[in-house]
């Protein structure tokens, strides 16, 4: 089989970035390339996505899973331009985009997986398969013989679109990580539960949040294609700089809500966006 180029990776990760698919290059070994100097042991205080938020403002793709971007002049921009020169791979974030990959390393786990799991999107490997669910979980490595989960604060390699159609993870992976059901749609529920807060955010000005949404619902309403991955960006950014201060209130929310499904999003997909992007960032 042919290698891909440099040239080739870098394509394939613009590709993933117009799908709303968050992206990083691999080095040999199949793992993120290490930090920079000004990054390294998390000096800089790490990417604002990762576990514990920082103030990391490099250019380059430090921090591994949690520097992965679907913002193309990211992704192509000199900071990132050595890295693709002599990258080994593409990686992705599933739980950036929503997803929950099943790691099968060998034909053990393939059988398993074909006798316990739903059929749903599958990737041939190197070694063995991925299966891809629609929905988020805690990542988590060695769940049974053979078997990884990478969806929330992980990466895996992309290898190719896959055949089957892609269905909703279901409570049996999530079992694997011991972290009960899985996040299923809402079934009424219009508006979500915000995080407790009284309008003021503790750490910034009142302008700056109200800024902030409303550069939200810009990028929102501005949004020409991806709609579904651009919401739930949306949503994972707000939450990730003001869902912890509590200053968010239910009117912030519904103008976010307001401006998506004025894009066509219905309710229900609206409130699994602000739930599953409040479970990437573990609140």
């Amino acid at each position: 089989m042919t290698q891909p180029t440099t040239n080739d990776y870098l394509r394939t990760a613009l590709a993933l970035t117009d799908a709303g698919v968050p992206v990083l290059p691999l080095r040999a070994g199949k793992v993120p390339f290490g930090n920079c100097p000004d990054c390294r042991d998390n000096a800089c205080g790490g990417r604002p996505n990762m576990k514990t938020a920082g103030a990391c403002a490099c250019l380059r793709p430090c921090h591994g899973w949690a520097a992965a971007s679907t913002d193309r002049a990211v992704v192509a921009s000199p900071g990132w331009a050595p890295l693709w020169r002599t990258a080994a791979a593409v990686a992705y974030h599933p739980g950036g985009a929503g997803l929950t990959v099943v790691d099968l390393d060998d034909a053990d786990a393939i059988g398993w997986a074909r006798t316990a799991l739903p059929p749903t999107r599958t990737v041939v490997t190197t070694r063995g398969e991925h299966w891809i669910y629609r929905g988020l979980m805690r990542s988590a490595n060695g769940v049974r013989p053979g078997v990884d989960i990478k969806s929330t604060m992980a990466y895996a390699r992309y290898l190719a679109p896959g055949t089957g159609t892609m269905t909703a993870l279901p409570d049996v992976v999530c079992a694997l990580a011991d972290r009960g059901p899985a996040v299923r749609p809402a079934q009424s529920a219009v508006w979500p539960d915000v995080p407790v807060g009284g309008g003021e955010c503790r750490h910034r000005t009142p302008v700056f949040l109200e800024r902030g949404i409303a550069m939200a619902e810009q990028r929102i309403t501005e949004a020409h294609t991806a709609i579904h991955a651009t919401v739930y960006r949306t949503f994972l950014a707000v939450l990730s700089t003001h869902g912890r201060c509590g200053c968010l209130t239910e009117t912030h929310v519904a103008r976010l809500f307001t401006a998506a499904q004025a894009r066509g999003e219905s309710p229900r997909h609206c409130t699994d966006a602000w739930t599953n992007a409040r479970t990437a960032l573990g609140m």
